[in-house]
């Protein structure tokens, strides 16, 4: 039958994990299949080539995107190069939407293309539905919703469930991670996460920190630990965090247990909101980025929340600060009222316990890994 190798491509370090996860599900399925790249550490890890690397690739907001046009057109320029040299046989694209999108446009279905972690349509920039309909040959999606949202517009598309239930597990129980870096087990501990991009990290970790001051001043008996994504310099950080006023500590590549230790946690909208509810520790949800970026993007979202944890209970479980709502005395308050009534540190526990039984079962990446397969099988069966 010849070689199978598939072109995997994501942009960013939360496409890199799931796509390094669906590479490890295709090749317990199929071992001969090959990948070739644009990916991170994880996707290496999982022993595909990578062309391209997608630390240079992280973009939020159209100022981002402009700055890095140069760098985007030399990447499709590769990756359009290297689809002409290698011939795969599938083309799988995860998440990276802007870039993507342009890329299966170029392609005119060419190449037989599966996207994989929906571009958030329904949420914004609907424009986009068109381009899916004409240029990939099916969508394979996280949540029922957006299953539904695909069909109702005639495109191909199955839900195969999420793969954070796989993906989502301490490493150490609460006593150790607290042990292990030097942290009291009798502090309320409150975990930052503030995103994995280094703009992210600017906009969010500093109203987080100011937050923390303020909770420190009215609840001297609690600690902070900083979950530290290993793609970003220690130096970001300390820079962000100038002076020891507060009893903070950061945690590098430990994520997971940062957050299953923490009795609350202060979360940047993303990837991570997710896997905070998949852990069961109450949050809410800040997200900060430039004036500019913010004022082009606002107009484009038709959806009442942000959070992908709201989105999916269809009402706002956990709050959301964003732009000039994320102020630290409105944290801040939110954050010790919270903690000081127990009954409603219940109520969010209970609701992200449903937004998780709604996930799915576990087996997302498997169950996409077949889909794959058997549509690389009926395309080979068509073609001349």
């Amino acid at each position: 039958m010849g070689k199978k190798q598939f072109f995997i491509i994501c942009g960013e370090a939360s496409g890199d994990l799931h796509a390094a996860t669906l590479v490890n599900a295709i090749r317990a399925q199929d071992p001969q299949v090959t990948f070739l790249a644009v990916g991170g550490s994880r996707l290496r890890e999982a022993g595909a080539t990578l062309i391209a690397d997608i630390k240079d690739f992280s973009v939020i907001g159209f100022f981002d995107v402009l700055a890095k046009l140069p760098l985007f057109f030399r990447l499709k320029k590769l990756v359009l190069q290297k689809i002409k040299e290698e011939k795969p046989s599938l083309l799988i694209l995860v998440d990276f939407s802007g870039f993507n999108l342009r890329l299966a446009k170029e392609l005119r279905k060419t190449v037989p293309t599966i996207y994989y972690i929906s571009p958030q349509v329904w949420a914004s920039r609907q424009g986009r539905i068109e381009t899916i309909r004409r240029y990939i040959h099916k969508m394979l999606v996280f949540f029922r919703f957006e299953e539904e949202f695909y069909e109702s517009h005639g495109i191909k598309v199955e839900c195969v469930g999420h793969p954070l239930l796989d993906i989502v597990k301490p490493s150490m129980e609460k006593k150790e991670f607290l042990a292990t870096y030097g942290l009291s087990d009798a502090k309320t501990t409150i975990a930052l996460l503030p995103g994995s991009r280094h703009t992210e990290i600017q906009h969010n970790l500093p109203v987080m920190l100011q937050s923390a001051r303020r909770i420190y001043q009215y609840k001297r008996d609690v600690q902070f630990v900083i979950a530290k994504t290993p793609q970003m310099s220690f130096d970001i950080y300390n820079t962000i965090i100038g002076g020891p006023n507060i009893n903070i500590t950061i945690v590098d590549a430990k994520t997971y247990d940062c957050v299953s230790a923490a009795d609350f946690c202060l979360v940047a909208s993303g990837t991570a909101t997710l896997e905070t509810a998949i852990l069961g520790t109450p949050f809410c949800i800040i997200y900060k980025i430039g004036a500019l970026n913010y004022l082009l993007y606002r107009p484009q979202v038709r959806v009442p929340h942000i959070g992908i944890v709201n989105i999916i209970a269809g009402k706002e479980i956990v709050p959301e600060f964003i732009q000039s709502q994320a102020t630290p005395r409105k944290i801040s308050d939110f954050v010790l009222k919270t903690l000081q009534t127990p009954p409603e540190m219940q109520r969010i526990k209970e609701s992200l316990t449903q937004v998780t039984s709604d996930l799915g079962e576990p087996g997302a990446a498997g169950r996409a890994a077949t889909i794959i397969l058997d549509t690389l099988k009926a395309t080979l069966k068509t073609s001349p």
